[in-house]
């Protein structure tokens, strides 16, 4: 028999809150898909890593911008905007902020599991 499986946005598994943003996340079997919605002047450096004491995120990224503008911030000094329409690959080691006045959301194909866990 073959199975289907059905889930929205609108009623996620988990939802992760910090300041200025959210990231929610729907699981199917061993994948895990995340979206996260971030108000403009939220920075990942302050508003995610802060609160658990680290500067730069260690979660690999591959995900797709559908709304809105951020940065990619690397270790080293790149720094990589993303729009709507953008799929991305980011390597751990980075910050990232929103760009502009209006919402950023994304989906995140890999490393959502892992992003944004309270420890």
């Amino acid at each position: 028999m073959y199975e289907v499986i059905l889930k929205r946005f609108d009623h996620p598994d988990e939802i992760r809150t910090f300041e200025k943003g959210k990231f929610e996340l729907i699981r199917v079997g061993e994948m895990t898909i995340g979206r996260a919605s971030y108000e403009p002047g939220w920075k990942w450096s302050i508003h995610v890593g802060a609160p658990q004491g680290v500067k730069s995120c260690a979660v690999e990224h591959v995900g797709l911008v559908l709304s809105g503008r951020a940065t990619a911030a690397m270790d080293d000094g790149r720094i990589i905007e993303m729009k709507s329409g953008d799929f991305f690959y980011i390597a751990p080691g980075h910050d990232s902020w929103v760009v502009g006045d209006k919402p950023y959301v994304s989906l995140h194909f890999l490393g959502a599991g892992d992003y944004a866990k309270h420890k």
